[in-house]
């Protein structure tokens, strides 16, 4: 029979469908849980147990079952609001309407708002937590996707961050639903059952909204800073992000490191100007330029250990303004990525000495600023194989050797506390940063998927 509350419900057992917190996933702005039914869970469910190989204490079930069980029936509005949210996005620094729609889709729990735009929310009552991220900007592009619900405001969530966002909604709606079954629980003696444990409730989750992840100051380094976490007792920090070179449904849980640290470069060359016909009276600092952008790709092919991934890239050069005059001074920017946090160093040093020396060679002089950006994103090796074998368990199609050179201010989380960065397939016809980059309604339930997977991973260290 068909559930009056819509399809969604119709695969949740009667006693979890029954709950007034079910009739979240009706309404994803609804935040009442109610205090009738507390009787409606099957004893069974409270009694499962899994005893540990040695024969000691037991490792509870029924926890995992009903938040797996009251994800699924949160999927339906989560994939209503990604649609939403993508229909009005906001570039960084601007996020605040689209903070103001996921804080009402949220359960209600403690806010505290943090850099300018962003917001921690507390789902699941005090004590150590485990946090989740989802990413409030959009980029400056127009849409060019052609569906009903088309952002037209000359931005666009480009980087599934819609999708980010409505899954983290998802699981907050499904940990809150679960908790407050549990809470208004009665187990008396007489009922043949143990009252439910401190152990065997969710362990609460701190839904991280940050803002600017697509522009400095990166708003991960805010909210590191303003101690939010610490003060929280946030313990690990769990994300996830679409990757369409992954096949879509494969969900990546890589030990170690995933994403470079992404540090941005400034090089001026300064020679000395002069008419194009006569070079010879000039010092060239075009001509010194091309041979520093030449010169510079020897770090990653003679300097750098070819087994540590390595990136020097120039992607602008600008220089002169007439075409036969030798200017004064060139400038070129760029990035250096890698992913070894000791060769990091070490590249700064050998690429700011080799412009130096490529620019003395050519009678010029060259000053070099480097902008450290993003660090190494190191996922937690326990964690990620963790997560790979719940997330495997529950039929999902896993990889552990993605890595690239990209890079996420998540990384920042990672230098406080440990951290999971999982990256979701979609099978889509553009790629990340396009107009025209759209993944399927249906990666919102992978990403909830693998969020919860992470969340429950890091539960027993918290």
């Amino acid at each position: 029979m068909t559930s009056p509350h819509g399809p969604e419900r119709d695969h949740l057992p009667d006693q979890l469908r029954d709950h007034p917190a079910a009739g979240a996933a009706d309404d994803v702005a609804d935040q009442d849980f109610g205090d009738e039914g507390r009787d409606h869970l099957p004893d069974q469910w409270f009694e499962q147990r899994e005893r540990c190989p040695d024969g000691g204490d037991v490792r509870p079930g029924r926890r995992d079952v009903l938040l797996r069980e009251a994800l699924r029936a949160e999927l339906p509005a989560a994939r209503r609001l990604r649609r939403e949210l993508h229909a009005d996005p906001r570039v960084s620094g601007e996020e605040g309407p689209t903070l103001q729609r996921v804080l009402e889709a949220l359960p209600d729990g403690p806010v505290e708002h943090v850099a300018d735009t962003g917001a921690l929310v507390r789902i699941g009552g005090p004590g150590p937590a485990v946090g989740v991220r989802g990413e409030l900007d959009a980029l400056p592009l127009t849409e060019r996707t052609g569906v009903p619900w088309a952002a037209a405001n000359d931005a666009m969530h480009a980087c599934g961050h819609d999708v980010h966002l409505a899954a983290v909604v998802a699981l907050a709606r499904a940990v809150a639903r679960v908790t407050a079954i549990l809470d208004t629980r009665d187990s008396p003696p007489e009922a043949g059952y143990e009252t439910v444990t401190a152990h065997e409730r969710p362990v609460p989750l701190m839904v991280v909204l940050q803002p600017r992840e697509e522009s400095y100051p990166s708003g991960a380094v805010d909210v590191v800073r303003s101690g939010a976490l610490t003060r929280h007792d946030v313990r690990a920090m769990i994300g996830a992000h679409v990757q369409p070179v992954l096949d879509g449904g494969v969900i990546a849980c890589t030990p170690g490191a995933v994403n470079a640290s992404a540090d941005e470069f400034r090089v001026t060359v300064k020679g000395v100007g002069g008419h194009a016909a006569y070079p010879h009276l000039t010092r060239d600092p075009v001509v010194a330029m091309a041979q520093v952008i030449v010169a510079a790709q020897q770090l990653t092919s003679r300097i750098a250990d070819p087994m540590v991934p390595t990136v020097v890239t120039f992607g602008n050069v600008r220089a002169g303004t007439a075409p036969n005059a030798i200017p004064g001074e060139s400038v070129a920017r760029g990035t250096l990525r890698t992913l070894s946090p000791s060769w990091r160093e070490k590249l700064h040093a050998h690429f700011t000495g080799l412009v130096g020396d490529v620019a003395r060679a050519h009678g010029c002089e060259a000053d070099v600023e480097i902008h450290r950006g993003e660090p190494v994103l190191v996922n937690d090796a326990a964690l990620a194989v963790r997560t790979g074998e719940l997330l495997r368990a529950n039929g999902r199609a896993v990889s552990d050797e993605l890595r690239s050179c990209g890079g996420d201010d998540f990384a920042q989380y990672g230098e406080l506390m440990p951290s999971l960065m999982m990256f979701v397939g979609v099978d889509t016809r553009a790629g990340l940063h396009s107009p025209e980059f759209l993944p399927g309604d249906e990666t919102v339930d992978e990403v909830a998927e693998s969020l919860l997977a992470g969340y429950l991973a890091a539960a027993p260290g918290v």
